[in-house]
């Protein structure tokens, strides 16, 4: 598991480096520039031109740091300012008296209009940016985007323009090859449109010692406080959107599929988990078929599907495997009571429960939904329907428990919250603690990086996947993959996160042959693959 920091931890993180630990600023701040410069002379030739285009903050300093080490090294590198140098932070004025002196060639951006560079380091703003991007800095950037060719760029820690904490464009942003981040990578680069922008991203600790993410006082740390002095970042406004709780987010790595319990070898069905899969309407059962599946992918023991009468032959069909227990919607509106007994019998079997895909919003699904929370004593996983039910009546939020995960798309976590798909894009962190702290559930909120967060502000950003599962069905594989992984015994929490990991490495293995034509049915067994 690797760790992916705000903007706001990295400065206290920073502070505390500098401060308590006494490693100096420019100690930190030379081996970040020097990361950079390397990056750079990856890609440089003889006669290669360089730019490092270069802010007035830390993050500046670090450009022109990077600029004086490839001029030196005797590449044709030459710092290109925005901003008044004036007013620049004592690192970056220490910086450019050096570079001057070292004969390091020194332009205002104004100068290069209609000139060209080979490469190109982006030093123009770094994780404090919290505002548009407006005035010269904008200008600055819009003649970049102008140039004849387009250099090969190399952020520093992150692409200007990309908030460093939601990923989201500031206005205006500049696409990075690669991106060399410090110590930790940032939220920004792990979410859209950010991850886009970012390129290859790069870590290198340059000095920070690992225990800093948890040791530094304030956001990460809220026993102490401190006042945070960053060695490579800007300002950074109170009110700006993402700040988390821990200041701090998990992602998976491929070893973390060791969590995954193994199979004993004196075992049987039962041993590995009972999923319910309340699910389908009539004539729909497509959605109840791909999460039962993906369930038995993944590895649970026993699958039943609860579902209407008229799916009873399709579901036997496609899969013989799964249990079928059907009712007909009468039975619900005509005898609760009766119903109400049956549902207990099937949560009394269940070791977890998927509520929703294809279920539909009728009256008589609105009972069944209210019946299985209310009964249900073990985990239920909430999705597609299920949530547009739960959005259209809001009392059933009343029977949330700490056991719910629900899994929105954009849209329905808009029909949840009341916000517009727009605002929930601008801080998807946000929005998942939000809704996941104020009712103590786990909210999986699904998107092209999605995001899982608890009900005590954990926060897991996911990197895995790819855009061939942008297909009907994915979602529905989800839910399964996180059931199977319940059943056999995992919490909550972490089946939520990991479900959503394994689910994009099943995204990657089923669609090696071109990103057009995978199915949901194609996806789920991939998870054979991963597991």
């Amino acid at each position: 598991m690797r760790k992916l920091v705000t903007g706001r931890r990295m400065k206290e993180i920073d502070a505390y480096t500098i401060k308590d630990i006494g490693i100096p600023s420019m100690v930190l701040m030379e081996r970040a520039a020097l990361a950079a410069a390397l990056e750079a002379e990856k890609e440089a030739e003889e006669g290669s031109v360089i730019w490092a285009v270069c802010g007035i903050g830390n993050n500046g300093a670090d450009g022109v740091a990077a600029a004086r080490m490839l001029h030196l090294k005797g590449y044709d590198a030459r710092v290109v300012l925005a901003g008044d140098r004036t007013r620049g932070t004592e690192e970056f004025k220490s910086q450019l008296a050096i570079a001057e002196r070292l004969g390091v060639a020194v332009s205002v951006w104004q100068e290069m209009e209609g000139r060209s560079c080979d490469i190109l380091v982006d030093a123009l703003f770094g994780v404090g940016l919290s505002r548009m991007i407006e005035g010269e800095y904008r200008l600055c950037m819009e003649m970049l985007e102008r140039l004849p060719k387009r250099p090969y760029t190399v952020a520093v820690d992150v692409p200007s323009g990309i908030h460093s904490d939601t990923g989201a464009v500031m206005g205006i942003a500049l696409r990075a090859d690669v991106t060399v981040t410090f110590g930790w990578e940032k939220l920004g680069t792990a979410l859209y449109p950010g991850r886009e922008y970012a390129g290859r991203v790069i870590i290198d600790p340059v000095g920070f010692p690992p225990a800093a993410l948890e040791d530094a006082p304030g956001q990460g740390n809220p026993s102490e406080g401190g006042e945070p002095l960053s060695a490579f970042s800007e300002d950074l406004s109170e009110d700006r959107p993402g700040n988390l709780p821990l200041g701090w987010a998990a992602a998976y790595e491929k070893k973390d599929l060791e969590r995954i319990p193994g199979r004993r070898a004196y075992s049987n069905k039962g041993t590995f988990g009972r999923v319910l899969i309340a699910a389908g309407s009539k004539d729909m059962c497509g959605a109840a078929y791909l999460s039962a599946l993906a369930a038995y992918r993944t590895g649970a023991g026993l699958v039943k599907i609860l579902t209407v009468e008229e799916n009873r032959q399709a579901l036997k069909t496609l899969l013989p495997e799964a249990i079928l227990a059907v009712y007909r919607p009468e039975q619900i509106l005509e005898g609760r009571e009766a119903f109400r007994e049956m549902i207990e019998e099937q949560m009394n079997w269940a070791d977890v429960v998927v509520l929703g895909p294809g279920l539909g919003t009728e009256d008589y699904a609105e009972y069944l939904v209210e019946d299985i929370l209310t009964s249900a004593f073990v985990p239920v996983i909430l999705d597609a329907d299920g949530l547009n039910l739960v959005a259209a009546h809001p009392y059933l939020t009343a029977y949330y428990t700490e056991n719910i995960v629900i899994t929105p798309h954009l849209g329905e976590m808009a029909r949840l919250t009341g916000q517009s798909v727009k605002e929930i894009q601008e801080d998807l962190p946000g929005a998942a603690l939000s809704y996941a702290s104020r009712y103590g559930i786990t909210c999986v909120l699904k998107d092209a990086a999605s995001v899982v967060a608890g009900k005590d502000g954990e926060l897991y950003i996911n990197t895995s996947g790819c855009s061939a599962m942008a297909k009907a069905g994915s979602g529905d594989v989800l839910t399964g993959i996180i059931a199977g992984l319940m059943a056999m015994g995992l919490e909550v929490e972490d089946a939520a996160c990991l479900g959503v990991y394994v689910h994009g490495l099943a995204g990657e293995a089923a669609s090696v042959s071109g990103g057009h034509s995978l199915l949901a049915t194609e996806l789920a067994n991939a998870v054979e693959q991963v597991l």
